[in-house]
């Protein structure tokens, strides 16, 4: 092997080693639970209903935290249906005394040192996917990529590397959405980056989630920087969803908490946002005094002037390519697996008609959620807006879609699964963005040699090859303008616009001085 080739291989097996720790750390702690921690962190008229099958386990130590969380679940589970069985609804438990138990009955490695795990996972993480991923530029060809032989690769066609991924992903998903009791010492493990903001905080598993979601952002956009190096429009791209995800999703929300304000996002959107109306949020926002309100303001002021304005001169892309975090994750993670995407005409009539399910769904959920708030009532036309609709969509909608099957399904069906299938913001976006915008992408066709790049790497579905050959305007409401077809184009056919509106539904033919005029 040549000297690249050393650091490369060298930088996997680094990666590989702090994946393997990752990994190990299910195994790492033991879990003692005692009196004294139930009567410090159980809430006093919860002891006594829970204290009898608790103390059947005091002073056994379990070594994995399966069984251990399983105990403490099956005791609250029983508890609750006898509470609904004799219809005592409002004395039934839902506090996650699993999740706050297993942390305060841990012992171990972990969480001795913490920092050190750190340290092992990710940092040495990054440093070896960064020896891995650098290299690359230096074997960087001409501008223009091809596409011979990419779904020759187990990770890029759905081989046994890309499943094995999209498993991992996929379980997750799952443990931190519904289980986040196992995964008790990845979360202690983040405690020291979380004390940076709050010195004596811990952190919970939506930091964890955040934190890896930029880590996989920060070091893939890395690489994605390197295969583009010849886009300007890709560069400028990435940095954008990197800073946007960074300072706007993660530090700036944390410095808020720090402060004593709500957690809030400045860059998410209604109805991707889709709590932004639940009453918990409006009543946060609107206690919160000055600063609440500016941020209720500032979220409504973007779906109702933020949204329309900016698609109608920049189309969809100003939000899904250059701010969005599912793009940016898309984008840098999902870059590998763009080529996944299904571009059959199936596959469209299925996602025009399921992302617009999706934006009715949430509209209605919406407008239950509202109508209970102001009212007082849960009952809507005979539903009940909790049950029926706001439980439903952030189960199915808001973590099953967006979170294991939107990303778990990266290696398996592409990058922009959620985006293209599920996002019901990206619906909203595509209807302004077809119906009334600037932003048109133009084709030469008397250019084109049918390489077919364009259509294997739009991670959005669409058959780019098809318009090119016939000179076509696309402005697919889907399309985020990525711009990948241009930059893996080799003969310049394509080109992202913002232009007058006149002529964007035309045909673009190509003249005797090979420019481009308009035909309606």
């Amino acid at each position: 092997m040549n000297q690249m080739q050393v650091i490369r291989f060298s930088g996997l097996v680094l990666f590989l080693i702090s994946l393997g720790i990752f990994l190990g750390m299910f195994f790492m702690s033991g879990y003692t639970l005692t009196g004294e921690i139930v009567r410090e962190h159980v809430k006093p008229e919860h002891q006594e209903v829970l204290s009898p099958e608790l103390s059947e386990i005091y002073g056994k130590t379990f070594e994995l935290s399966i069984p251990f969380v399983n105990h403490i679940n099956g005791t609250i589970d029983r508890y609750n249906k006898e509470q609904e069985a004799q219809q005592k609804w409002d004395q039934r438990i839902f506090d996650d005394y699993a999740s706050i138990l297993i942390r305060a009955s841990a012992s171990g490695s972990i969480i001795q040192n913490p920092g050190l795990f750190f340290f092992l996972t990710f940092i040495l993480g990054t440093i070896g996917s960064l020896m891995f991923i650098l290299p690359q530029a230096k074997l960087q060809g001409p501008p223009g990529i091809k596409n011979n032989g990419i779904f020759h690769n187990a990770l890029n066609n759905r081989g046994w590397i890309g499943i094995l991924i999209g498993a991992l992903l996929i379980m997750f998903y799952i443990l931190l959405y519904f289980f986040p009791a196992y995964i008790t010492n990845w979360i202690i493990m983040m405690d020291p980056v979380k004390q940076i903001f709050i010195p004596s905080a811990q952190a919970s598993q939506w930091f964890l989630y955040g934190f890896i979601y930029c880590f996989a952002v920060l070091v893939m956009g890395v690489r994605k920087i390197i295969k583009y190096s010849h886009s300007r429009y890709k560069i400028l791209q990435t940095l954008s969803v990197t800073f946007f995800q960074l300072a706007l999703a993660f530090i700036i929300p944390e410095i808020l908490m720090a402060l004593n304000q709500p957690y809030f996002d400045f860059k998410n959107i209604w109805p991707l946002d889709y709590d932004f109306f639940y009453d918990s949020q409006l009543n946060t926002l609107l206690s919160s005094g000055t600063i609440g309100i500016f941020m209720l303001i500032w979220g409504i002021m973007l779906i109702v002037i933020g949204v329309p304005v900016m698609t109608f001169f920049f189309g969809k892309r100003w939000y899904c390519s250059w701010v969005c975090g599912c793009g940016a994750l898309a984008e840098t993670a999902g870059d590998p697996f763009r080529q996944l995407s299904d571009k059959s005409l199936k596959a469209w009539k299925i996602e025009r008609w399921l992302v617009h399910g999706v934006l009715v769904f949430a509209i209605i959920m919406t407008g239950g959620v509202l109508y209970t708030y102001f009212t007082g009532s849960y009952s809507l036309f005979g539903l009940d807006t909790y049950s029926t609709l706001q439980k439903p969509y952030g189960f199915f909608i808001g973590s099953i879609f967006s979170g294991v099957i939107g990303t778990g399904f990266y290696p398996l069906m592409g990058n922009r699964v959620w985006c293209r299938f599920g996002c019901p913001l990206a619906a909203y976006l595509g209807l302004v963005q077809r119906f009334k915008s600037k932003f048109r992408i133009t084709t030469n066709g008397g250019q084109c040699i049918s390489c077919g790049n364009c259509s294997t790497y739009c991670e959005m579905g669409i058959d780019v090859r098809w318009y090119a050959q016939r000179g076509q305007n696309i402005i697919r409401s889907s399309c985020v303008g990525c711009g990948v077809c241009a930059a893996v184009c080799p003969r310049g056919v394509l080109k992202l616009e913002n232009v007058e509106e006149e002529g964007r539904f035309g045909k673009a033919l190509l003249t005797g001085n090979d420019s481009f005029k308009v035909q309606s």
